[in-house]
């Protein structure tokens, strides 16, 4: 697809990697290194998101109207400069839990900046007919890391103690910038400010317009919560309860994203074979089957093969969805609020995880984990009532989005 879409594939793939290679670093930082309760560390995940949400709100007009390349490279940096506060305070001793909040904030804002400024050079980068595949490319990517960085991880953790794999991540946001930074393709003119009073509003307004937006938002946001707020409890679960080690548990996650890149692969010719409207509408039911499985995880063996089983079908299913999604998405935001769409809809999904991530600690600490995780379970074969199933709510954004595609092609 091109140099400049190598070097961007490149960059996502080592950002990617020291993300999963420090997949729950925090969490097992403040559980291995602080000692704290399962509230608290559902608190880590639930204010970073919340904070780190609220500061991206006025930051969403001012990446719209902005080019997008040197957004890209400065979050980056910033994530890695504040990310390596992480290793040098627990070198000297100095760590907090209260330090890992805050550094949470951050990075979860900084992020916001990246993926709104990221789908925006995406689209202007590659042609619109490519834009399944690319995306496709980045889920293999994600799926892959994934599948190797949680093992990876897990050991370096054994081995080397609970903060390196905080060094590898932001290390990684370097090495990102610095590929970001070789695209030698001229970038799109962002769109004008047509006045001056334009604010982040738009990109909810623009969802809101699109009734297969609005429906996709409201199923995405609130399944992509549900399984995010289970993250910590099944961490804790794991390691607290079942005596899991980090390398075991790790592990269990790293194979079960190997259904991802096989979901990933798939994407593409099943979409061409069955079209968009049935990938979207079948694999946005089939993710929402599987979470319940996470509470009845034991010890040994045995649960380890569980976590396995129920995690990588559910993964297929989302490996599956998301490139379908993701350029459904693209296709249908209009293209002088694109920006703004990718940064309402991430501030929804982070704020929404926040919530739910929060409560779900609550809910854990006055009931079970166990319990927790399976009412999460519960409500998350609700979130398929949410889907767009009405075909003229297709039929309307299919006319729309073949006529947002000429426009940004134009």
């Amino acid at each position: 697809m091109g140099r400049d879409f190598g070097w961007l594939w490149r960059a996502y793939a080592v950002s990617t990697l020291g993300t999963y290679v420090a997949l729950d670093a925090f969490p097992m930082i403040a559980i291995l290194a602080l000692h704290v309760s399962e509230a608290q560390v559902s608190l880590i995940a639930a204010v970073g998101g919340a904070m780190g949400a609220l500061l991206a709100v006025p930051l969403g007009p001012w990446v719209e109207f902005r080019r997008k390349r040197p957004l890209m490279i400065h979050a980056d940096l910033v994530r890695f400069l504040v990310l390596m506060t992480v290793p040098t305070a627990y070198a000297l001793d100095v760590l907090t839990y209260y330090q890992l909040l805050v550094v949470t904030v951050v990075v979860a804002a900084a992020d916001i900046v990246f993926v709104g400024a990221s789908g925006a050079h995406l689209k202007g980068l590659v042609a619109p007919d490519q834009l399944t595949t690319a995306n496709g490319k980045f889920e293999s990517v994600l799926w892959v890391s994934a599948a190797v960085g949680p093992p990876l991880g897990g050991g370096m953790i054994g081995l080397l103690g609970p903060v390196v794999t905080t060094v590898s991540n932001a290390v990684s946001y370097l090495l990102s910038a610095l590929g970001i930074r070789m695209i030698k393709a001229p970038e799109p003119a962002p769109p004008q400010r047509k006045h001056a009073n334009v604010g982040l509003g738009e990109g909810w307004r623009a969802i809101a317009r699109d009734p297969g937006l609005r429906r996709f938002f409201a199923s995405n946001v609130l399944a992509s919560a549900l399984i995010m707020a289970t993250g910590p409890l099944l961490a804790f679960l794991m390691l607290r309860e079942l005596g899991f080690t980090a390398l075991e548990y790790g592990l269990a996650l790293g194979i079960s994203c190997l259904g991802g890149i096989v979901g990933a692969r798939m994407s593409r010719p099943l979409a061409r074979r069955f079209g968009q409207r049935t990938i979207l509408l079948g694999f946005g039911v089939a993710r929402t089957l599987w979470l319940t499985g996470l509470a009845f995880v034991g010890p040994g063996v045995t649960g380890l093969l569980v976590v396995i089983a129920v995690e990588i079908t559910m993964i297929t299913c989302i490996g599956t969805f998301t490139p379908v999604f993701a350029t459904y998405r693209l296709e249908r935001a209009p293209h002088d609020a694109l920006a703004r769409v990718l940064t309402a809809w991430t501030i929804s999904s982070r704020a929404a995880i926040a919530v739910l991530t929060a409560l779900w600690g609550l809910l854990a600490s006055v009931t079970s984990v166990r319990i927790a995780i399976g009412i999460a379970g519960a409500l998350m074969l609700l979130t398929s009532l949410l889907l767009p199933w009405r075909r003229q709510n297709w039929e309307s954004t299919e006319s729309a989005s073949a006529n947002d595609v000429t426009t940004a092609a134009t």
